[in-house]
């Protein structure tokens, strides 16, 4: 690494954060000094590097063809950087912070979340709910829940629960129907964000190629379950999203049919590193919790 004797840290520092943000004044604001500063900062680590970083055009600060695999590496090696000081001002292993999609969390953890701290009372959880794909090797999250294939790189993906997908609809609607081709005639609710369609249920129902009547169609799973809820139409929703409104009731799941998507919800931990016993203690309540979830769908 000697050759990073011949760069100043800060140079590096100002080209990645300008080529992240694209602007000084952006990376001024990041790095706490004024935008001059970034700019000497720019030249002098170019100058040091033999590299034009920057091409300077009216448009703005643009990067250069050549310096692309440059900012990509020096991206990553911050990133790196800036884990390890999380890590090592991550002092109070009492804190488990969990990252998991807004609609799960407010569909399913949320409200068990009472009965983990019964059992865990010595454990304080923080939530952080986003859709966005998390490495807990380089931030502060401890554990993710994710929705996909569970190939992510650069993260342990560990199978909890096969996505399975059905229709539900509110109980007056469910009256009416006696045989799945009787779904039809509903007006159909669609999750425009929704990594599967209809026909994946509907070749399961021995209704390939069948179609509905759309209408809503939202970009949000919790708004569809709630327009499902009123009474407005029938869609296609899964374990961990239905579970409690049909434990209340509020929602029918007709024939019991359910067909998977081939997609599962898995936790998302660092890869290559030793669970503290905090994300153990979690993922075995987490089992518990989905076990008693299923039971509501024979």
């Amino acid at each position: 690494m000697k050759n990073l004797n011949s760069v100043h840290l800060n140079g590096l520092r100002a080209l990645e954060a300008v080529g992240r943000l694209g602007s000084l004044q952006a990376a001024a604001e990041e790095l706490g000094v004024s935008v001059g500063a970034v700019s000497q900062q720019v030249i002098k680590a170019e100058a040091q590097l033999g590299l034009v970083i920057f091409e300077r055009t009216a448009r703005g600060m643009i990067v250069s063809e050549a310096a692309r695999p440059v900012l990509f590496a020096l991206g990553e090696g911050f990133a790196r950087l800036s884990a390890a000081v999380s890590i090592a001002q991550r002092k109070d292993d009492t804190i488990l912070t969990i990252s998991v999609a807004p609609v799960f969390a407010a569909r399913w953890l949320v409200c068990r979340l009472d009965r983990f701290v019964e059992r865990h009372p010595d454990i304080k959880l923080r939530l952080d709910a986003t859709t966005n794909l998390i490495n807990p090797a380089l931030c502060d999250v401890d554990i993710g829940i994710r929705v996909g294939a569970g190939q992510w790189p650069d993260v342990k993906a560990e199978l909890l629960l096969q996505q399975e997908v059905f229709p539900v609809c509110s109980p007056e609607m469910a009256a009416k129907l006696k045989k799945p081709a009787d779904l039809l005639e509903l007006p159909a609710i669609i999750d425009g964000r929704a990594m599967f369609s209809w026909e994946v249920w509907m070749r399961e129902a021995g209704l390939s190629g069948a179609t509905l009547a759309t209408r809503h169609v939202f970009n949000d799973a919790s708004l569809c379950l709630d327009a499902a809820i009123a009474g407005q139409g029938v869609m296609l929703a899964w374990q961990t999203l239905a579970a409690f409104a049909l434990a209340e009731g509020r929602l029918v799941a007709p024939f019991g049919i359910r067909a998977r998507t081939g997609f599962g919800h898995y936790f998302v931990t660092a890869d290559g590193v030793r669970e503290p016993k905090k994300v153990r203690d979690f993922k075995a309540w987490i089992r518990e919790e989905m076990a008693g979830t299923l039971t509501l769908f024979p």
